[in-house]
């Protein structure tokens, strides 16, 4: 059976002047609205669809993908407040969602971003937003190993590090003390699992470890260089903000990846970057 605020596979089993049906089974036909139909799109085709309420009741289908989910986590800007029901929440979709006033922590204003918790309304069956999200992370027992690629949603600041939800489920640490820079509120990134403790708490770290990080990210760098002609305006003195956005990496992953070839001699530190040594330079 199709599910509401999720995605399906549906088929088109008729048309019609605003757009195709498609097949919702116990749910009726579905109208898809002819705007969202893909060109190629025929009778008995399969879509993939986003089912959602919206404020009439109505079944409304979308090919857009929003910005999560029924069951899942997001951080969400505030695009109007209503004084009588709530906020509405920019969630990538035509129709805004609805953070009611009793799912709010505390009163938002146009303009905030929140973390929320997207769920199904039992009494309208539409989906709705809410602001008091920890009691909908997961509880049981986990099984992260150390060095697992993990989704990343940071949810709070912690005197020592930043709290972050892992694959729309459970919590673990990032410390500050092993990070290049900070981390924004609501900032949403691929980390690893560092390390699981004895007591079932989890340690998060923003980079890949060891000889598994350095190796891609020294072949990457040396692959960039050589498309650069032999030279590029980093050093172990480049900012760490800049080697982030252009290396998608630490600044001491990086300084460990120059090390690695260096220790190779293929490469030579200049006063202001790296050049290539050898016949790879020309």
């Amino acid at each position: 059976m199709p599910k509401i605020g999720q995605r399906n596979r549906l088929e088109i089993v008729r048309d019609s002047p605003q757009g195709p049906y498609v097949d919702g089974e116990s749910l009726g036909e579905i109208l898809l609205p002819a705007f969202q139909r893909p060109d190629w799109a025929e009778i008995g085709d399969v879509l993939d669809i986003f089912l959602y309420r919206d404020s009439e009741d109505r079944l409304v289908a979308t090919t857009r993908t929003p910005k999560a989910m029924v069951g899942e986590f997001a951080c969400l800007e505030v695009t109007d407040v209503n004084p009588k029901v709530g906020a509405f929440l920019d969630w990538g979709l035509e129709k805004d969602i609805l953070l009611p006033f009793r799912e709010q922590k505390t009163r938002v204003q146009v303009g905030n971003k929140t973390i929320v918790y997207l769920k199904l309304d039992p009494e309208t069956d539409r989906l709705v937003a809410t602001a008091r999200f920890h009691r909908y992370l997961d509880q049981t027992e986990h099984h992260y190993r150390k060095g697992d690629p993990v989704k990343l949603l940071v949810i709070e600041e912690t005197p020592i590090g930043y709290r972050a939800i892992i694959e729309n489920a459970h919590t673990g640490l990032l410390y500050k003390s092993e990070l290049s820079g900070p981390i924004e509120y609501g900032q949403s990134f691929t980390g690893f699992i560092k390390e699981v403790r004895e007591d079932g708490k989890i340690d998060l770290q923003r980079d890949p470890s060891g000889y598994g990080r350095t190796l891609p990210l020294a072949e990457d760098i040396y692959d960039r260089l050589l498309d650069a002609g032999g030279y590029l305006p980093f050093n172990d003195k480049s900012p760490p903000e800049k080697i982030r956005a252009t290396f998608f990496a630490s600044k001491k992953a990086f300084k460990q990846a120059l090390g690695m070839l260096y220790k190779q001699r293929r490469i030579e530190f200049k006063d202001d970057g790296i050049a290539a040594t050898g016949s790879d330079a020309n």
